[in-house]
């Protein structure tokens, strides 16, 4: 999904649409104002980057104060760390990270007010389908050979287009079974055309930039080798990076360090090349409850709290070296979801036990546990009080939230009306069974070492043994639970999470379209792909397509609100809580520009330590 995803404190929200020329939709003032409902204090955002020559190179000069170069920023990462550093590769939120520290992308999105803006490109333009964008000149990978066109069009044509590494942005732009085309006009500009308008595109710019003289010869050795290309086995001398840090260490299991950039492209207002800092660390901390305590214990510098801690540090604020900071909803959504696969692997077996397919399948079954979840509970005593009941497939700060969808509380009486429906009935020691005799059991799966989804797995479990089902709850590791979810398709029930953006929904095509790579909940393998649909995942399908065609704003909220309708009616996923977003970061840090969009270490590159 992906990707994984990856909000923002915006006063103004603008969606792009197509026509002859570049034109921008504005979404009413009310829909937008639903994004800010935090108490961050007020942020003061420095004018936009603009470019400058330099001894003939165009770089982006950045308009932040000034700071002092040196220092270093430790930030961390919880579970067993980057499974990859090829941000082509990447399917994991951790190794997107890693990898695209060091990988800038044509574009990015303000962390002020959500518009595309450029980046690696000077500018761009949309005429039409055709999107023109223009390099700046002179500007180098991190060995000193110069960013041109053609990098720009072997990485989206060689890569992207043809299918290398993790393939969820080429089957984002796949429309009417068509790619998007790609092609040099001059050594500094490029030239996309779409067969269709397609509004998301525009966002899809800032997929990173591949040096092509580094990344040809493993592309011709083709697709296998590649998945082994940069991976964490590498020497980190053999990167070649466009962005800020370039890697310099890795430890697996314990930290990854990353270096300044000698040639980075953005300078400050003095025209020194930045960042300012002279290293990146990551330490790897296995857990949520080791990230606190290496926070308090000064070997991080930057962290994001989960709702138990955030009383006790807000308390401890004042007389500390930290600053909290409130970013809002989170832009991501977390839920329960059941395996509804009913398809057999090659040697004839099912992935789920044909007792409980029928369970899982039957929407009065998914109905009563929906019911049965108590997410006031959750929010209260999980999140501590910081956080929403969740409903929706779009984020409650997503600008395409359909309102329409509304919250209600547990009921566990109507939980088990809808079980009655289907024939379950309980014995007289209160335990379930359908109506074919057999006991209600299942796995339920996390992934371990996020206290959160843990905590949440208990009190899910207890909500349904509430109704009398059994619930054999089992936390694994992050890789071995994403293996069962897209690969071996063992499991019975999960609790998950995705990113995702309050911009943008079609970064979550992979997950709800039927053939998706993330359409966890019935998914389907590449010998799969042809097997009959649900009727609603048809629709599904039908209705997302048609939201990324759409070029304004309101035609395409129709089509987004009656996808996220048939999700609340079909419960594919069993929403469950937004968290608001609560981070601390030292003091001594400066350049901080909190967005509930881009985070707070957006800008690393600007980030100085006093």
């Amino acid at each position: 999904m992906k990707k994984w995803v990856y909000v923002i404190l915006v006063l103004l929200v603008c969606a792009v649409f197509l026509k002859s020329c570049v034109h921008r939709d504005v979404p009413p003032v009310e829909v937008v104002n639903n994004i800010v409902h935090n108490d961050v204090e007020s942020v003061s955002f420095p004018a936009h980057a603009k470019t400058v020559l330099v001894d003939g190179v165009e770089y982006l000069q950045s308009q932040a104060p000034v700071g002092k170069f040196g220092g270093q920023l430790r930030a961390s990462t919880i579970g067993e760390g980057p499974k990859t550093f090829n941000p082509f590769n990447s399917k994991d939120n951790t190794s997107s990270t890693m990898s695209e520290i060091m990988y800038d992308g044509l574009l990015t999105t303000c962390p002020e007010d959500g518009e595309p803006i450029p980046k690696l490109a000077k500018s761009f333009e949309i005429n039409g389908l055709d999107y023109i964008i223009h390099l700046r000149r002179g500007v180098k990978w991190s060995d000193g050979k110069e960013i041109t066109a053609d990098d720009v069009v072997f990485t989206w044509q060689n890569i992207i287009f043809d299918g290398f590494g993790n393939t969820s942005t080429r089957d984002s732009l796949v429309i009417d079974g068509k790619l998007p085309t790609v092609r040099k006009i001059d050594k500094y500009t490029v030239k996309f055309t779409l067969t269709k308008p397609f509004a998301p595109f525009v966002r899809m710019l800032s997929t990173p930039i591949a040096p092509k003289h580094v990344f040809e010869p493993a592309v011709k050795k083709g697709k296998d080798y590649f998945y082994t290309f940069y991976s964490t086995n590498t020497n980190p001398k053999e990167f070649v990076t466009s962005g800020a840090f370039k890697l310099k260490e890795y430890v697996p299991a314990q930290r990854v360090v990353y270096e300044r950039n000698p040639n980075y492209y953005i300078v400050n207002t003095n025209n020194e090349k930045l960042p300012y800092l002279d290293k990146l660390i990551y330490l790897i901390v296995g857990d949520l409850n080791n990230e606190v305590l290496k926070f308090e214990g000064g070997e991080v510098d930057v962290i994001t709290l989960q709702g138990a801690n955030v009383a006790r540090f807000k308390e401890r604020e004042l007389h500390s070296d930290y600053k909290i900071y409130n970013l809002g909803p989170n832009t991501g959504t977390m839920f329960l979801t059941m395996n509804l696969n009913d398809r057999q692997n090659e040697e004839g077996e099912f992935y789920v036990e044909p007792v409980k397919q029928k369970w899982f399948r039957d929407l009065n079954f998914r109905l009563a546990c929906d019911y049965a979840v108590d997410r006031k509970n959750m929010v209260l005593n999980i999140a501590n009080g910081l956080g929403e009941p969740l409903f929706t497939a779009e984020s409650l700060n997503s600008i395409f939230l359909n309102k329409d969808l509304k919250p209600y509380d547990r009921d566990i009486e109507k939980s088990k009306e809808y079980l009655k429906k289907s024939g379950f009935y309980w014995d007289e020691k209160g335990k379930l069974f359908d109506k074919n005799n057999n006991r209600v059991e299942f796995d339920l799966y996390t992934n371990a070492g996020n206290t959160e989804r843990e905590a949440i797995g208990v009190m899910v479990k207890q909500d349904l043994e509430d109704l009398g089902m059994k619930v054999n709850f089992k936390p694994v590791e992050f890789n071995t639970l994403v293996n069962k979810l897209v690969n071996t398709l063992d499991w019975d029930m999960v609790i998950m999470g995705l990113t995702g953006s309050p911009l943008e929904p079609n970064g979550g095509k992979n997950v709800w379209l039927s053939d998706g790579t993330l359409h966890m909940f019935n998914q389907r393998l590449e010998k799969d792909a042809k097997s009959p649909r649900l009727d609603w995942e048809t629709k599904l399908d039908e209705v997302y397509i048609k939201g990324a065609l759409e070029t304004d704003f309101d035609s395409r909220k129709k089509y987004y609100d009656e996808y996220q309708k048939i999700a609340y009616e079909q419960k594919p996923f069993i929403y469950i809580y937004s968290p608001i977003i609560i981070t601390a970061i030292r003091t001594k840090y400066k350049n901080i520009f909190p967005s509930g969009l881009a985070g707070i270490t957006y800008n690393l590159e600007e980030i100085y330590e006093e």
